[in-house]
């Protein structure tokens, strides 16, 4: 028989609220406005940022990004790239970024030049669902490519945030993927969710979903 200490788990996610918590006001403090993206690895997250980044720029807005990643720096190269203040913060063996590795990388970021901060969570369906950060929006990045049944068999990752990105829709007709069940998927495990179908590639959606997170 397995024994589950459920009262450390408890502990864990409440020490992780506390200091969510804190960031959340740290980012309110410096008029910062943060969205944390979550998505599988591909799915199209550090490429919504590059999307996204440049026209924030045309509307007077700066953005600093976190990349999260259990190891390398590949996104965060991507993100430096756009002439923007960055942090790499690698997990190790740590599937999810969680409030406290945020804490200090807000450390190595110039706040008071900011308007809006991505974090790039680690690309994961599940475990970072349990450890929010602080940001006021969290984002969910889905491509056509994990299949129409990437939804159905992540719910927690539906629940838990506000916003969902459909990225990838060129490809649904070339690896068969349903993108109506997909969103019919979404819509039943979060009824208020607001769904956007994107392709960074082309920048098609993007305009709407830039709307939606500054609304």
């Amino acid at each position: 028989m397995h024994h589950i200490d459920i009262s450390i788990e408890k502990d864990i996610f409440s020490a992780n609220r506390k200091l969510a918590d804190a960031n959340a006001a740290h980012f309110r403090a410096h008029g910062v406005r943060a969205f944390d993206l979550l998505g599988g690895i591909g799915s199209g997250k550090t490429a919504l940022i590059e999307k996204v980044v440049p026209k924030l720029k045309a509307k007077g807005l700066k953005a600093a990004a976190i990349a999260g990643d259990v190891y390398g720096d590949d996104d965060f190269q991507r993100i430096i790239a756009l002439g923007i203040p960055a942090e790499n913060v690698n997990t190790g063996k740590e599937c999810h970024l969680d409030a406290h590795m945020i804490e200090h990388a807000l450390d190595h970021l110039p706040l008071s030049d900011v308007d809006i901060l991505f974090i790039e969570n680690v690309g994961n369906m599940v475990c970072p669902t349990d450890f929010e950060l602080g940001a006021e929006k969290r984002i969910v990045v889905v491509s056509s490519t994990e299949g129409d049944d990437v939804v159905n068999k992540h719910p927690m990752m539906f629940r838990g945030c506000t916003i969902a990105v459909l990225n990838k829709i060129d490809l649904a007709d070339a690896v068969g993927a349903d993108l109506n069940r997909m969103e019919r998927d979404m819509l039943r495990y979060n009824p208020s969710m607001k769904i956007f179908r994107t392709n960074m590639k082309t920048g098609e959606g993007v305009d709407p979903l830039i709307d939606e997170l500054l609304s």
